[in-house]
């Protein structure tokens, strides 16, 4: 299967630079598989399709100030983007004009902290810092670490809008970007129709950005992510399972997690990491619903909503999105898929 399958023309304009003045306002494509139909809606549409033998799943992680800019002892200022801590000290980072920062560099950075290059890794370095970046430091000194087809600086708001309503645990790089749309008021009414929302965590790293770049899709190496699953939330998933509930993932990230741990239809408790690549051919063992956003040509992303929508009628309903003027990607606008 070939990469180029998935590309699609997307005007420049169509995508978002900015989420909607307020959220839980966006528009939503409705695609039924069993009919092969899609229609549009609005977000707040959804509690419609909600009941008592409905479980939604949502990733209840938290974007990290991950953007982080040092001053090299030539003068130079430089953007550091932190993937992960290594240790109370050392991180994983990917940086502009990446050749030139070198091991043995130095970098000053807020409130006196230095930084130095100590490991040169293939698409990223370790850098050990003076002292331990708390989230709290980061909140003060960092950005928000917008995806890069956001073409401008992060503003003050973007801290509360490239967050979900729900996020707990502090550990992405970017946003699990489906929850974005929910209100507080939508999730209630949601439950108030008896269906029951369960949470788990997946941090989203850097690579959900990296593009495939192998001409097959089955030569590409996914990214690694780790994620957790309370024993509470399995043992409520696995019931609900039993009870022949339809579970519905909302975002890609609740569906890696899921398809992810899910062992002989069974969903198990515990920490874990994932790099599952689901494309067309990929046989769901969990998730019958999901919910996500409109994502970007030749993306794994979109490689997975085909998998589970159909490619044929993905590529319908995106030519559709994209002449109804549909905003894309991760402040843009929405599908349920059922």
């Amino acid at each position: 299967m070939k990469t180029s399958d998935f590309y699609f023309d997307l005007p420049q304009e169509l995508i978002a630079q900015y989420p909607p003045e307020k959220r839980g306002t966006s528009r939503m494509m409705l695609l039924s598989r069993k009919d092969g139909t899609f229609s549009d809606m609005n977000v707040r549409d959804i509690v419609n399709y909600f009941g008592p033998d409905d479980v939604m799943v949502v990733n209840n992680t938290r974007v990290r100030k991950a953007r982080l800019y040092g001053t090299s002892h030539t003068g130079g200022r430089v953007e550091f983007f932190l993937m992960k801590p290594l240790d109370m000290k050392k991180w994983e980072v990917i940086c502009k004009k990446s050749r030139k920062q070198t091991v043995n560099k130095t970098y000053d950075f807020p409130e006196c902290v230095t930084g130095t290059i100590i490991e040169d890794r293939n698409d990223s370095k370790i850098i050990e810092f003076s002292e331990y970046l708390t989230d709290d430091y980061l909140d003060r000194n960092a950005h928000v670490p917008l995806p890069p087809y956001i073409k401008r600086s992060d503003e003050e708001a973007d801290s509360e809008r490239y967050q979900t309503v729900y996020a707990k645990e502090t550990g992405s790089v970017a946003a699990p970007t489906a929850g974005l749309h929910f209100t507080d008021e939508i999730l209630d009414a949601i439950r108030a129709r008896g269906t029951e929302i369960l949470e788990v965590t997946l941090h989203v790293g850097a690579g959900t950005f990296f593009p495939v770049r192998s001409e097959n899709i089955e030569d590409h190496k996914m990214h690694t992510e780790e994620y957790s699953i309370s024993r509470e939330v399995a043992e409520k998933l696995n019931a609900a399972k039993r009870a022949g509930k339809k579970i519905t993932a909302v975002g890609t990230t609740s569906m890696r997690t899921l398809e992810s741990a899910c062992i002989d239809g069974i969903i198990p408790e515990g920490r874990s990491a994932t790099s599952i690549f689901i494309y067309p051919g990929y046989k769901f063992k969990f998730v019958d619903r999901l919910f996500t956003n409109f994502h970007t040509p030749e993306s794994t992303l979109l490689m997975l909503v085909s998998a589970f929508a159909s490619e044929d009628l993905i590529k319908k309903a995106y030519a559709h999105a994209v002449e109804e003027r549909y905003r894309f990607f991760s402040y843009g606008d929405c599908m349920l898929i059922l």
